[in-house]
């Protein structure tokens, strides 16, 4: 599977309060913050969904994975969504080893593995 999905009973601004606070205590910032259904409504497209797009870094582990390889800039930062799906608020992100699995040579598993720890970790926290 190349995501990483966990449901909460959580309502919708709780989780992306909770997941924000996890990844804090994991050392990942929350660089931006993207709300889908308002964004699409401010260029005139209406959606009915909920989700929010956060993208997140670990500045060390970047510039560790940059420095083995500066293709690695295709899929930084690394993303987290969460979002409404049949009344149900679930939390997920794309797992980094599939990820850099995608980019010819690659960094080393143990870095996506240890940046794949962390987002697991903070997800299952903030359910």
């Amino acid at each position: 599977m190349y995501n990483y999905t966990v449901n909460t009973g959580k309502d919708f601004e709780t989780a992306v309060a909770d997941l924000e606070k996890a990844l804090s205590q994991h050392s990942f910032g929350v660089l931006w913050k993207l709300d889908v259904k308002e964004k699409l409504a401010e260029k005139g497209v209406h959606f009915d969904g909920r989700l929010k797009i956060l993208e997140v870094c670990n500045p060390h582990k970047a510039k560790e994975a940059l420095e083995r390889n500066i293709n690695t800039g295709y899929f930084l930062p690394c993303k987290v969504i969460v979002y409404v799906e049949d009344g149900q608020t679930k939390m997920g992100t794309i797992k980094p080893s599939v990820m850099m699995g995608m980019i010819e040579g690659g960094v080393p598993d143990t870095l996506a593995a240890e940046v794949e720890e962390v987002l697991v970790k903070s997800l299952e926290a903030a359910k």
